[in-house]
């Protein structure tokens, strides 16, 4: 009589504690399991209190760059960091840093983006430097690229900003946003890993604009409709990657919308005006204040691609996490109010370990 599948879960578990780091393995892998199994939505789901986290301690992250240290900066509340996502219908993985590295040794990840995928980008770094924090690494900027690795595993975690991911060409005229020309992709050529950002800078108006003309086709306009606009721009990053990508040697991921929490009636408290002194996440699983026009942009984009491309659905989850904003614990203090960035550690940890359960499930 065969033994029954409980009982072989209980041996094999047996077997393997006490082995420093496999335990974290195995249970990784029968989550991922679960994952292939039951078709699980990882991104639909609800915030829980785990006394267990944050996954890091900003202290013990060197490099963590200060406008996201919100408690360097003076924040003293702490339970926006004891917040850990939860799907609806699975659990996700724990985050296993030396696994990754183990799985990904000479491999490259770029993230490429705005101010975001800084902040996701250095969120990665952290959660990594935290799981290995013996392991020598190195930090350098080449070019407009920022490298972090870990030599002992040559692993490259690099970040190139690149707000609109189309060009910004420089002329007599003044700064010209080209929605048909993505020259600065030469750069993502030759990675393992690419993760994509784009939204945030393409709203800004005065002086936080970043061009001065708009050049569609053969056209130049003063100005356009911004989501007509992102829509263009995102087709050519769209159009780039089905002709430069191949999918088996690259995995690539669109980070989706982050939201921002600039007018507290979004989530039904008009009183609170805006992120600012928010100290909890809305419980369930839905936002109040409906969708941003742009998720929709990003997935029609998607769908029409040759290349397969993994959407980082990230924007109502972190919808939910209006506690979790740089606020007045930024560079600026309470004159540069930040209800766009998050504190770190935060809710981009959120979005690393999803990209970390898709990447080691596949």
């Amino acid at each position: 009589m065969e033994p029954s599948f409980h009982v072989i879960c209980v041996l094999l578990i047996f077997i393997l504690q006490g082995v420093q780091g496999e335990d974290v393995d195995v249970h990784n892998n029968v989550e991922i399991e679960k994952h292939r199994k039951r078709g699980c939505d990882v991104f639909q789901g609800r915030w829980v209190y785990d006394s267990s986290y944050p996954l890091y301690n900003s202290f013990n992250c060197p490099f963590l760059e200060q406008a996201f240290d919100c408690r360097k900066n003076g924040r003293h509340d702490r339970s926006y960091l004891k917040y850990r996502w939860q799907p609806l219908s699975c659990n996700l993985p724990r985050f296993s840093g030396s696994n990754f590295l183990k799985n990904f040794r000479g491999k490259r990840i770029m993230f490429v983006g705005d101010s975001l995928s800084l902040n996701q980008w250095q969120s990665f770094t952290c959660m990594l430097h935290a799981s290995v924090p013996e392991a020598k690494y190195a930090f350098f900027r080449t070019g407009g690229i920022s490298t972090f690795t870990f030599p002992a595993y040559n692993v490259s975690i690099m970040l190139h900003r690149s707000a609109f991911l189309v060009d910004i060409l420089t002329r007599k005229r003044g700064r010209i946003l080209d929605l048909n020309s993505i020259n600065g992709g030469n750069l993502w050529k030759g990675m393992d890993v690419l993760v994509f950002n784009s939204w945030h800078w393409w709203t800004h108006r005065g002086s936080l604009q970043a061009w001065d003309l708009v050049r569609d086709e053969k056209r130049t306009y003063k100005d356009m409709n911004r989501f007509v606009a992102f829509d263009k721009g995102l087709t050519t990053w769209a159009q780039w990657v089905d002709f430069n990508i191949d999918p088996k040697a690259t995995k690539v991921f669109f980070q989706g919308v982050s939201p921002v929490h600039s007018n507290s009636r979004d989530w039904g408290d008009p009183r609170a005006k805006d992120c600012r002194a928010q100290t909890q996440p809305m419980l369930g699983s839905s936002y109040p204040g409906g969708t941003n026009p742009a998720e929709a942009i990003v997935e029609k984009v998607l769908r029409g691609m040759s290349k397969p491309v993994q959407l980082l659905n990230i924007t109502t989850l972190s919808a939910l996490r209006k506690d979790g904003h740089v606020g007045v614990f930024g560079y600026g203090g309470p004159k540069a109010i930040d209800c766009s960035h998050w504190c770190l550690p935060g809710v981009p940890d959120t979005w690393n370990l999803l990209m970390y359960a898709l990447l080691i499930q596949n």
